[in-house]
């Protein structure tokens, strides 16, 4: 969707008028049903009449097309600037241009294509303007068919008209080099270098035909993409098929064939506990789906595991498009409906009722997939529900779907992969933290390694010896130490103390916590690991878990200021006591739980009470 739209003259006099971000303010309430925020409405002023400049030049054709908040298909994102044209070999171009009102920024180290700078009210980690640039244009390669069949020729660029470049500035750090070889950056006083960027691909006039023709083209994924995920999957032996993992694979692409052949929308609900599989099916679908020709997307709440796959499918890439296919779950706010072939929402348990960086943006987010996607598939374990903001179920999901009119599929995933394949230690473990009574009292018999040690240097050692040659075992924490900003991407900050032991939280600002070879010195907690596996795990159990008149007890005042998961829960006690705390409870419980499951091998335990520490010896007597 185009907000707005015209030739270059028209352009140019509405600027001169003073009228066009009135027309934008008003294209965006008529088309999006949203009004605009007076900083939002001040930034266009002050951007377009920086392009007023630049396209002041007779060099650049009166009837070349102009679009100014060109919305991606079902994405948030929106291209700030296009101009389209023609080259003097009649090929069809579009510039594609990213405005930046920033002033100033920081690189950031070890973190791909990310910058630091002041936005949204605070300092924050943005990604590099070039590189938002470029994925643009390779969102607009990679599904918009028009563009595919008509060849037409994408220049991606940013344009930093507040910001005054210094020597050895950190927006051309070689760290960024990929990517301003692909979208230059032009900053203050680079007026006459931006036009003739523009000049060199657009010599003759379109009257707009072009961008027209691109925001009417069908979604469908490139050949090139096709073939780009397809072989990344195929090099990835881990996202391999088994048991009830095919059959459910199966299942959702009948249903997605179903979908293309009639239009009806379909959900369809696929439960499984820890282990049993749900993210392999998600890369499979993936993969199969694009290579027919689906528009296909996975989400998740979290983004660890949409880092962690988008990695492992590119391997050793930095510059993938594979990154547009992986989105956060608030990304279907203003989706259309059906705007999407196929959602696949992964650790749909974590989903949230509003979105937005405040939380206050959408109607549901479950509601929201369901409405954006013909078939959206939710991969949910009830049991991993750990924020008082998660409202995932089964329950919740048919709900929507009935209010959307989709017919719902149920389909269940017993398997089991991690945990050696052991049923018997989920269920112990539940029956263990007293979140339900199995007959499963001790964990004989069961080929797991789990062992409750006496200190956390202990514990730490463990994990160290099972982690040498293969980088898959990892510390987790539960999340009752303080996680300040400051020294978050200081390796000798250490945040969780215990006597003499001490370790930093997983650092921000380095490779993702599951592949960096040197986050085997550092802590995860539930929200940098949940949705992923390890061989091997260490879990410290903090003192919001305890051990007392025989029961396992929760105490959420012991977990951090800084743990954002039980945010509201002092207001909802005051005013329901028994509610907020069998919440409280189950939040605490399913964390140790998810924690205690990410080992496919084993799991390490080190608890701050000693009382938790003999009990859990004795419930495990027969593995020490």
């Amino acid at each position: 969707m185009i907000i707005y739209s015209g030739s270059k003259a028209d352009f140019m006099v509405q600027v001169e008028e003073d009228t066009i971000a009135y027309t934008i303010r008003d294209n965006i309430l008529e088309k999006m049903h949203r009004k605009t925020p007076d900083a939002e409405f001040r930034s266009w002023v002050n951007s377009l009449e920086y392009m007023y400049k630049v396209l002041n030049d007779d060099g650049i054709p009166r009837n070349s097309g102009i679009a100014i908040e060109y919305n991606l298909p079902n994405t948030a994102k929106r291209v700030d600037f296009l101009v389209s044209g023609y080259d003097a070999k009649r090929a069809a171009n579009v510039v594609i241009i990213e405005l930046k009102q920033w002033e100033k920024l920081n690189k950031v180290e070890g973190l791909d294509a990310l910058v630091e700078t002041f936005t949204g009210g605070r300092e924050r980690r943005v990604v590099h303007p070039s590189y938002q640039a470029w994925s643009y244009a390779e969102m607009i390669r990679d599904y918009n068919e028009y563009a595919q069949m008509a060849g037409v020729n994408l220049w991606p660029c940013a344009y930093l008209h507040n910001y005054m470049r210094v020597q050895d500035d950190p927006l051309d750090d070689p760290i960024y080099k990929d990517y301003l070889d692909e979208a230059p950056a032009f900053a203050k006083g680079d007026v006459r270098k931006l036009r003739e960027f523009i000049k060199r691909v657009v010599e003759t006039g379109d009257d707009s035909e072009i961008l027209y023709e691109i925001d009417n083209g069908r979604i469908k994924p490139s050949k090139s993409l096709q073939d780009a995920i397809v072989g990344m999957l195929e090099s990835n032996p881990e996202f391999n098929l088994i048991d009830d993992q095919k059959v459910v694979f199966e299942r959702i692409m009948e249903l997605s064939r179903q979908c293309e052949r009639d239009g009806r929308k379909r959900v369809l609900i696929a439960t499984g506990g820890p282990g049993t599989g749900k993210t392999v099916i998600a890369m499979n679908l993936l993969a199969r789906l694009t290579q027919e020709g689906v528009f296909v997307q996975y989400c998740s709440k979290n983004s660890a595991p949409r880092t962690v796959y988008a990695k492992k499918l590119k391997g050793h890439r930095t510059k993938s498009s594979i990154d547009n296919m992986f989105k956060g779950s608030g990304a279907y706010v203003e989706a259309p409906r059906n705007a999407v072939g196929v959602v696949l929402a992964d650790e749909a348990h974590r989903l949230n009722e509003k979105s937005g960086l405040y939380g206050n943006q959408g109607v549901n987010q479950i509601h929201e997939i369901i409405h954006a996607a013909r078939l959206s598939v939710f991969f949910i374990d009830e049991c991993q529900r750990v924020t008082v903001k998660d409202i995932g179920s089964v329950g919740e999901i048919k709900r929507w779907a009935a209010v959307n009119g989709a017919e719902v599929h149920e389909e269940g995933l017993s398997s089991q992969f991690r945990c050696n394949g052991s049923d018997g230690y989920l269920a112990w473990l539940d029956d263990v933290l007293e979140i339900r009574e199995t007959a499963n009292y001790d964990i004989e018999g069961i080929d797991y390694d789990f062992e409750v040690l006496d200190s956390p240097d202990e514990m730490r050692q463990k994990v160290i010896e099972r982690n040498q040659g293969s980088n898959k075992s990892r510390i987790l924490a539960g999340y009752c130490w303080n996680w300040p900003r400051a020294g978050r991407a200081d390796t000798n900050t250490h945040e969780i103390t215990i006597g003499d032991f001490e370790i930093s939280w997983n650092l921000d600002g380095g490779e993702a916590f599951a592949l960096s070879p040197t986050s085997i010195n550092e802590a995860g907690c539930i929200h940098t690991t949940q949705g992923l596996e390890f061989e091997y795990v260490g879990v410290i159990i903090g003192d919001d878990l305890r051990y007392e008149g025989n029961h396992v007890v929760t105490d959420y005042t012991k977990r951090a200021g800084t743990d954002q998961s039980i945010k509201g829960l002092k207001k909802m006690e005051r005013e329901d006591p028994k509610h907020a705390l069998k919440l409280a409870d189950e939040i605490i419980k399913n964390t140790y739980r998810t924690l205690m499951t990410r080992g496919m091998k084993g799991c390490y335990v080190y608890a701050t009470d000693p009382n938790l520490r003999s009990y859990l010896k004795e419930r495990s007597a027969v593995c020490v």
